[in-house]
């Protein structure tokens, strides 16, 4: 049952990743460029992804557990570190740089684009490297 929820929610996540044009890194850049020629369009995936998270997200904690799982793993660390500091801003400037960030482009990796396929196994090659070096 979880394989299977895995696949429908990766099947509905890269469509809808598809057709919001989120996949496109020209139309994230024209989002995320300001200046010029901003494209707001994709401000309207996020406030719908945020809408219906805020909507659906109460009736989901009444239950007394997930579908597939025994427990709600819910985060808890609310401290504003360092460590997320600095992520967040190398994460920024490679969205920003790429037009891309993870999901898309691991989604972006199946259209044989070698440049996606590239980027992704940098990006992995990265984690890996993130990983051994801080913990």
């Amino acid at each position: 049952m979880k394989n299977f929820m895995a696949l429908i929610s990766g099947i509905l996540f890269s469509l809808g990743l598809g057709l919001s044009g989120m996949m496109d890194p020209k139309k994230v850049l024209g989002f995320l460029d300001v200046t010029r020629t901003w494209d707001p369009s994709l401000a309207f995936v996020m406030g719908g992804a945020l809408v219906i998270t805020v909507v659906t997200f109460r009736f989901i904690l009444k239950r007394k557990a997930p579908v597939c799982e025994q427990n709600f793993a819910l985060p808890t660390a609310k401290d504003i570190t360092s460590r997320l500091v600095i992520g967040s801003a190398l994460f920024g400037i490679g969205w920003g740089l790429a037009g891309l960030c993870p999901g898309p482009a691991i989604a972006n990796i199946f259209t044989g684009n070698v440049q996606m396929i590239l980027f992704v196994a940098i990006m992995v090659v990265s984690m890996i490297i993130t990983e051994k070096l801080v913990d």
